[in-house]
């Protein structure tokens, strides 16, 4: 194993600081708890005319460096095109510091929904990636990319991506907080519970939920208006099932402005749930969404809102819904140490079962 650093733009300090304490714990031995610490390696600097340079504070000569960066909102409160351009700099900062090997670890991708190559537009996600893999890096690795297709954007000749899926995390949490136990599961949650689709692109995501608890699937049909950004023009809901009196979970790999939810959850209000919740991995929660989630919570159609914390997300809603924020660095710190020592990524990757994970058996499940 080489000698590695874990270093962050400013983007994420304290995300990255996080992953450093849980890091340790996993790599407890000297030999390699002294490389680790990277947190201050980097320093931003602005010239007079707002151009941007990246030192490296000190010799990475030979080490392998992993590289914290987020270009959504973020604990810093620097813009998107700020925080790409620093990026990019301080993977050419450490390129010309002689890093022994690059990994660019973004748990979320903001353009990653831009990846549509058959309009007459420019594709933000395949800029991004492309950049990255010409500025030299060896390997990225993110959570829940908005599509596989995404990953065939990278030469993994010249770059490897792994995309790991952060889904199982706020499965765990759905286990933790509020089943338990596998009675709870089998009386309550396999007859009680639905988890429902934003689209019928979602289906897959929401079908992974309804497998692993062995819960009934909805799927919603949504129409798009695709002249116009973030415009849904109907919803049309799916079930074999009545929903009357279930709890409903809506699965979904981001919210956005919540525009889409918001129509979803209005077209299932009128069916008489229990109770209606979302849950996403990356709380992206664009202008209106904060708005529009207050507002059906307010109405009584919202229960509860869970996502993780690849985009910061606190404090955001003052009263309801309830937001309940699931931290990965921990997750993050499992990745890297696999990385390190060269093992195998598949436990990562595996489908999560809650039966299996609650009845104790949670050494297969990271």
């Amino acid at each position: 194993m080489n000698d590695f650093i874990v270093c962050t733009t400013r983007s994420m300090h304290n995300y990255a600081s996080e992953v450093i304490t849980h890091l340790s714990k996993y790599l407890s031995f000297s030999k390699i708890a002294k490389h680790i610490n990277g947190i201050d390696l980097l320093k931003t600097e602005r010239f007079a005319d707002g151009e941007m340079e990246v030192t490296v504070n000190s010799s990475i000569r030979g080490k392998d460096v992993v590289l914290f960066s987020s270009s959504a909102r973020n604990e810093a409160g620097i813009s998107v095109e700020e925080a790409k351009m620093e990026l990019y700099q301080a993977i050419d900062a450490l390129k010309r510091s002689q890093a022994n090997k690059i990994i660019v670890f973004e748990p979320f991708i903001s353009c990653s929904r831009s990846d549509r190559t058959t309009r007459r537009s420019s594709v933000g996600l395949w800029v991004h990636l492309k950049t990255l893999s010409s500025l030299g890096i060896q390997h990225i690795v993110t959570f829940q990319l908005h599509s596989d297709k995404s990953k065939t954007m990278v030469d993994p000749a010249i770059c490897a991506i792994d995309d790991i899926p952060a889904l199982t995390l706020l499965q765990k949490h759905l286990c933790d907080t509020y089943i338990k136990n596998t009675e709870y599961l089998e009386k309550q949650v396999r007859n009680k519970w639905a988890f429902c689709s934003v689209d019928a692109g979602g289906e897959k995501l929401a079908r992974f939920f309804a497998n692993s608890f062995g819960s009934p699937l909805v799927v919603a049909h949504k129409q798009r208006d695709y002249s116009k950004q973030n415009t849904v023009e109907s919803v049309h809901i799916l079930s074999a099932d009545s929903l009357e009196g279930k709890s409903l979970w809506i699965v979904d790999d981001m919210i956005d402005t919540a525009g889409s939810v918001e129509m979803l959850i209005r077209a299932l209000a009128p069916l008489k749930p229990g109770d209606i919740n979302i849950i996403a991995v990356h709380a992206i929660f664009s202008p209106p969404a904060a708005q529009r989630l207050e507002a059906l919570s307010q109405e009584g159609h919202l229960n509860r809102v869970l996502v993780s914390d690849t985009v910061s997300c606190s404090n955001l809603f003052p009263q309801r819904p309830s937001l309940e924020i699931v931290h990965s660095a921990e997750h993050a710190a499992k990745i890297i140490k696999t990385i390190v020592l060269n093992e195998s990524m598949s436990i990562l990757m595996k489908p999560f079962d809650a039966g299996t994970y609650l009845s104790g058996n949670k050494q297969g499940i990271s």
